[in-house]
């Protein structure tokens, strides 16, 4: 069951994990352990509405948010503008008609939890990285924009996720970047 949250420039969707994926005292430690990253990327939880701001295609042109983190993949550095708050995960990149290549979006999932993306009001093809505890969980490669609604999604079912990389399209495969690879986000002090 998918439960429409209104988050991200692909617009990232929390699924209800199973019943017996989250009973209290599961024997799953993905689902009891802290997400393993030397960076606090918080995020608030996010909103079950669109935000109006973030729909609004003739007045709104996107956000470009401050450089306040930075990845290494593929031995390229990556600096990233990090979508922390509900409304800014919510817009994401929408409406924004490039990414350099030594750029790209993060968002933090807290707590972690199983999301899928969506690509409304995106005129650019994207990647989009999966990741948790550190490590690569999936890709999703040249996602296209979404001409026409209802929207496909992209992401790994029922997997807990707690931050997605927004990169341009083809990037993950240039930079090699593959399943089980290791990430480390870090603050840009």
């Amino acid at each position: 069951m998918l439960l429409a949250a209104s988050v991200g420039c692909t617009n990232p969707q929390t699924i209800a994990p199973t019943p017996t994926d989250t009973s209290p005292g599961s024997d799953n430690p993905a689902l009891s352990s802290p997400p393993h990253n030397s960076l606090e990327l918080e995020a608030d939880d996010t909103p079950t509405e669109p935000d109006d701001t973030a729909s609004n295609a003739t007045t709104n042109l996107g956000q470009q948010l401050p450089i306040t983190a930075k990845t290494t993949l593929g031995g390229k550095e990556i600096f990233l503008e990090v979508a922390a708050t509900p409304a800014q995960q919510a817009l994401g990149l929408m409406y924004r008609d490039a990414l350099p290549d030594d750029r790209g979006m993060v968002f933090p999932m807290n707590p972690p939890r199983p999301v899928r993306f969506w690509m409304m009001n995106v005129p650019v093809a994207l990647d989009m990285v999966f990741v948790y505890q550190g490590q690569i969980q999936y890709i999703a490669a040249e996602v296209p924009p979404c001409i026409a609604d209802p929207c496909p999604t992209y992401g790994p079912d029922n997997q807990l996720i707690d931050h997605v990389i927004e990169l341009r399209a083809g990037r993950a495969a240039e930079l090699g970047l593959q399943v089980g690879d290791a990430v480390e986000i870090l603050p840009i002090d």
